[in-house]
């Protein structure tokens, strides 16, 4: 049994990282990305169990204490999070993520100190690649949180001198881990390294603004991946090492399709200071053109949406704010039962993280082939009677095809100025998360239906239902 034991739980590793992989796959369809969550959640709970078994884990009495304090508070975080909020949990996942790698190797440097035992050279840089990836990942998600949640500005924050101090600090974390690699027992550097990471992770991420956000967030769930993959070279786990490079390698295929669908290099989203965290724009000429905006009331918006042939709602973070979507899918049911055809479009920025649009769909239960990414819909925005825009912003904005001066300028973007009509759901005239104003709001085509993305869809449905 003794002999059996270490195999069957490598042969456990194995199956779990099969379903890992399994699951991943799944998790690139909505139609399959409930089966894969839960097939990636068996894999994660066969590779605890397995862990647990192992004969190095001695203390299940702290094991235990830990499992049931992380499962309270994170059960009560999921239930009091609100949608709108999600992007900020996923950062604050990611942070302690990054924590627990870094304290994993904190924890072993002291392991072999305390035993006074010498540090192998593998061991020692698995450490303070750990230490490093850990802890900037750490500092840069609480950073990204607090951004999110308002904690601190939106806007790239910048100093002088600032990109060059960040070189210097590298190059001394760089020169502070060669000097540990030939003298590992100095505890005062092995701190002072551990500092300068976190440190370096603050500075990583102040600078980008909140334009930026949705890339940041990939990149720093990428970064908490590599960080778990190089706590298991420190510990020796095989699943630590398959389950971070998944989760890294993920990450980092995510953060280019997010630069991609924003035309952006990575390099300039990290160096860019690009976005204003969603602050109003000012200046004579957006006063001067907003004399031209012309709104309308639920009652014309109702009648332009309801005798329409064809219908594509375009869904925002104002959809977000509001929890709209049930209003939402339950106007395109309305409007489905007087015959219009409906559609919404995804763009792959929409929010502040990959993919929020889609969950909130979903989580109102609207049908998967309904939703049409980009590439899809533009196409057929020509064709269609009345696009519907519910607090999108800067994915509309068609300065992003002609304003070379504009920072979002190359940015695809879904046309829905293409549309015969266009109505924007908007509780005012502020600027998106790149601080620019939308000139979508002043063509001809466009009303605007000033309010509440919940209320106004809710009166739109009850004036659908009247005609």
């Amino acid at each position: 049994m003794s002999d059996f034991l270490p195999t069957g739980i490598q042969l456990s590793y194995l199956v779990a990282a099969s379903l890992f992989i399994v699951g991943l796959k799944q998790l690139g369809s909505p139609a399959t990305a409930r089966n894969g969550n839960l097939l990636a959640s068996v894999g994660m709970l066969l590779a605890i169990a397995a862990t647990l078994l192992d004969r190095q884990v001695l203390n299940y009495e702290m094991i235990l204490i830990g499992l049931a304090t992380g499962s309270a508070i994170g059960a009560i975080a999921a239930q009091r999070v609100a949608m709108t909020e999600m992007p900020q949990m996923v950062g604050l996942l990611n942070g302690l993520g990054g924590l627990a790698s870094a304290l994993v190797a904190v924890a072993e440097f002291w392991r072999l100190i305390d035993a006074s035992a010498p540090i192998p050279l593998d061991a020692n840089v698995s450490m303070l690649l750990d230490v490093f990836i850990g802890g900037v990942t750490f500092t840069g998600s609480m950073v990204a949180f607090a951004k999110l949640q308002g904690l601190i500005s939106g806007s790239p924050i910048t100093f002088p001198l600032q990109q060059p101090f960040n070189i210097l600090l590298l190059i001394g974390f760089v020169v502070g881990s060669g000097y540990l690699l030939v003298s590992p027992e100095n505890v005062p550097l092995f701190l002072g390294v551990v500092a300068v990471s976190l440190l370096l992770g603050v500075l990583f991420v102040i600078p980008i603004g909140g334009g930026d956000m949705p890339v940041v967030i990939s990149l720093l769930n990428s970064l908490s991946g590599i960080a778990a993959s190089a706590a298991g070279f420190v510990v020796m786990n095989n699943m630590l090492i398959i389950a971070g490079a998944l989760v890294g390698a993920s990450g980092l295929i995510l953060t280019q399709i997010m630069c991609k669908a924003m035309n952006r290099s990575l390099f300039s989203v990290l160096f860019g200071a690009f976005g204003t965290g969603g602050a109003a724009s000012g200046g004579a000429g957006a006063a001067e053109i907003e004399k031209n905006v012309r709104s309308i009331d639920p009652e014309e918006g109702a009648m332009m949406l309801g005798y329409a042939r064809s219908v594509v709602i375009v869904p925002g973070y104002g959809m977000a704010v509001a929890q709209a979507q049930h209003s939402v899918r339950e106007l395109a049911d309305q409007l489905e039962r007087m015959g219009v055809d409906v559609k919404y479009a995804i763009h792959p920025v929409a929010g502040r993280m990959p993919g929020h649009m889609n969950v909130l769909l979903a989580e109102a239960n609207v049908p998967y082939p309904q939703l049409s990414d980009m590439d899809d819909i533009n196409p057929q925005f020509e064709q269609t009677d009345v696009a519907l825009v519910i607090g999108a912003n800067d994915v509309v904005n068609p300065a992003a095809r002609h304003d070379a001066a504009s920072p979002i300028y190359g940015m695809p973007i879904l046309e829905v100025d293409k549309a015969k009509q266009t109505i924007v759901i908007k509780r005012g005239m502020s600027t998106g998360f790149a601080g620019v104003d939308n000139e979508l709001f002043y063509k001809d085509k466009t009303t605007m239906l000033f309010g509440s993305a919940k209320d106004m869809v809710a009166k739109l449905v009850s004036e659908v239902k009247q005609l």
